[in-house]
């Protein structure tokens, strides 16, 4: 399969290919991104989802408040949220070295983008949970539902359409910070647009990432798109 795509892709590029950098090459780095790409994503998800229910529930007005928790963990997803990627990719270099062994590489690269998106992603998930009418959190409080319940049986699946959406604004961010990981010397499309296009003045490889990554990131919204209208 991956013959196959190479070949394809030789053959499509061949009348405007001028670089010395090998189709193969290309889509190695491909590999590379979709790999940052859904790692990240599913580590992301799981971090953000937790934080995004402990900080819906536990807010003044939530289901079980807790000044405490909300007022200590707040602060904490904001800090995260505000650093620039660039900045958080080389302060957690020593904890990347510590968790994977390595500061460079894809393994490495999925470390920051985790820390990165997970904030986010915890954000956009707790705005679609407060999009949910109180009414149907007071019926379900009424029928005797536990807060658990309440959660996974009303609040999520009433919020589903707008978490697709969020989840998807998530994933074009992410693929953006993965091409900005190349910078360090993390792989993917990003490093080959750095390493051939920039640094040896490679017009053809530059632009042959910028399409990549706007089809990617078409594919995205429009996959995103469908799956929120779905029922």
């Amino acid at each position: 399969m991956r013959d196959l795509i190479v070949q394809w892709l030789t053959q499509m590029t061949a009348p405007f290919w001028k670089s010395s950098l090998s189709m193969d090459q290309f889509v190695t780095a491909l590999q590379e991104t979709f790999h940052m790409v859904f790692f990240a994503m599913l580590f992301g998800c799981i971090w953000g989802f937790i934080q995004a229910v402990i900080l819906y529930v536990s807010r003044p007005q939530g289901i079980l408040p807790n000044r405490v928790i909300y007022h200590g963990l707040n602060p904490i997803v904001n800090a995260l949220r505000s650093l620039p990627f660039i900045i958080l990719l080389i302060a957690v270099i020593p904890l990347t070295k510590v968790i994977v062994g390595t500061s460079i590489g894809t393994w490495a690269a999925i470390v920051p983008l985790t820390i990165y998106v997970g904030p986010y992603i915890g954000r956009l998930i707790e705005t679609s949970l407060l999009e949910v009418n109180d009414g149907i959190i007071e019926s379900a409080q009424a029928m005797g539902a536990s807060p658990m319940q309440i959660i996974t049986k009303f609040v999520l699946p009433e919020s589903r359409s707008s978490l697709i959406l969020n989840l998807t604004t998530a994933t074009i961010s992410l693929i953006g910070a993965t091409a900005m990981a190349g910078a360090v010397g993390a792989g993917g499309i990003g490093d080959l647009a750095i390493s051939y296009g920039y640094q040896r003045f490679d017009s053809s490889v530059v632009i042959m990432t910028v399409i990549v990554l706007l089809i990617l990131v078409q594919i995205v919204q429009s996959l995103g798109d469908w799956l929120s209208k779905l029922r």
